[in-house]
């Protein structure tokens, strides 16, 4: 198997106050589970910007070294159009798609393309389950997004998250039994 290199993730309908707490999340699993960027859409919330850009600065930008980047989309319809023209490949994650045991094989098939991960929010629109290359659901009971992207990019990365720890911040954490150990570089 060839591991995933680029991966963007995009957050649907982003809606304030609602999903400020959740869109944070899904910004920080995506950097620490080795997406290059999230790109969200619905309202536009500088806070969430602030957050996770001084978090990427703060602890790294992402696995592997690079920045880790945070933008805002309008129209995420015609944004999921444009990656697709660009050979991106449209990962959809919802409780509705096919388990993502049963698409491993076809995962595989993807991991040396750019790969974009749509996470939604509230009832997402049917034109993202067409626009999408893939409906992939990692349960098809009632979970969270942010455990979905953070199980579908660990499968992604083949568990390379999961064993690095070279994200080139200010800060680190010095892996300990007991207690905590965070380091200035």
């Amino acid at each position: 198997m060839r591991m995933a290199e680029f991966i963007e993730v995009l957050r649907l309908s982003h809606r304030l106050p609602r999903d400020e707490r959740i869109s944070t999340h899904v910004a920080l699993v995506a950097r620490a589970f080795g997406a290059s960027s999230i790109i969200y859409s619905g309202q536009h919330d500088a806070g969430l910007e602030l957050s996770v850009s001084r978090i990427a600065e703060r602890w790294g930008g992402r696995l592997g070294g690079g920045e880790f980047a945070i933008s805002y989309e309008r129209n995420h319809t015609q944004f999921i159009k444009k990656r697709k023209r660009e050979g991106f490949v449209i990962v959809h994650l919802t409780m509705y798609g096919i388990k993502i045991g049963k698409m491993l094989g076809e995962l595989d098939k993807i991991k040396n393309k750019k790969i974009l991960i749509v996470v939604g929010s509230e009832a997402v629109p049917p034109e993202v389950y067409q626009l999408a290359d893939f409906n992939v659901s990692v349960t098809s009971q009632p979970h969270s997004e942010v455990a979905a992207l953070a199980i579908t990019l660990d499968r992604l990365r083949e568990g390379a998250e999961l064993e690095r720890d070279d994200f080139f911040g200010e800060i680190h954490i010095e892996p300990s039994e007991r207690g905590k150990r965070v380091v200035k570089r």
